[in-house]
Order: structure tokens, then sequence, then C-alpha cells
């Protein structure tokens, strides 16, 4: 079974200065608020990072960590997947995030961009009943969190 989740907002500065948080490895400085931790396994940010997430106690899933699977700094695009743990134990195959930061096309005065987060996800069939596990809740408390930092920081 195959799913897609994602949610769109609208971040009140440029594209590039979005990207510069969204598209790097800062973005888990941000995380940290949420999480009990987030530890670089490997890499230093680029294609082929790994990255350990471990959530507070009572969260559902303990840890996971994720390899970064394509960066496109060019079309602001990053995507990560799931390699261990996560949702992985409850019987998906595939659990992938893609952020991407967009230029706000209603904006002409170029201050505000689009910043859309995707989880595309494949469960077993015999596991299709943990396809609710599934959700971009977390990644909308990111995004806020990140926002407030952009705007606080610009």
């Amino acid at each position: 079974m195959f799913g897609t989740l994602s949610k769109e907002v609208e971040v009140k500065v440029p594209s590039d200065k979005a990207w510069e948080l969204y598209g790097t490895i800062k973005l888990g400085d941000i995380a940290k608020q949420i999480l009990d931790n987030l530890e670089v396994i490997e890499g230093d940010g680029g294609v082929g990072t790994i990255i350990k997430v471990t959530f507070k106690p009572g969260s559902g899933i303990s840890y996971y960590k994720e390899k970064y699977t394509m960066i496109d700094d060019e079309k602001r695009v990053r995507e990560a997947e799931v390699i261990e743990g996560g949702h992985l134990d409850f019987g998906f195959t595939l659990y992938r995030v893609r952020i991407e930061v967009k230029d706000n096309l209603n904006d002409e005065m170029g201050s505000s961009c689009l910043v859309k987060t995707t989880i595309e996800y494949e469960v077993k069939e015999e596991a299709k009943d943990n396809a609710k596990l599934a959700t971009i809740e977390p990644f909308v408390v990111l995004m806020k969190l990140a926002n407030e930092h952009l705007l606080s920081s610009s």
C-alpha cells in the first residue's frame, strides 16, 4: 500500500534564505527543540549523510536513522529516507520525506516563499493497518519552529 501526505506553508522570507536552513543540516538544530536527540552518524549534510533521530519518551517511535538521498540546490529540494527503526519497525518498506522551497508566485516583491513537506510511504500488505502511523504533524511543528527562527533572524 502506497500513500502520500503533504503540507505547504508560506514563509515571510525570500526562498534563498529559507533554503539556507531547510536545505542544510542546520534544520536539525531547530528539530532538537522537539526531539530527545539528533546525532549526525555520517557525513557533512550532503547526499549520503546519515542522521539518528531520537524521540522523547512516549512518542510511540523511539528512534530512526535517515539518509539524505537527494539535495538539489538549484530546485531547492531535499529528500531523506528512513533506513533503520522508526516506521520500518511497523511494516513500512519506504518512508521518504521531501522538503521543497519554492518562490511564492503571488508575491511580486519576492519577500516570501512556500515550503512544502511531503511524506511518501509504502506499507507491506500484512501491515496495512499501520498506515495510520504515517503523519505529517511532526513536520508541521518543525516548519512552524523553522519559520519562527527564520523570521527572528531576518
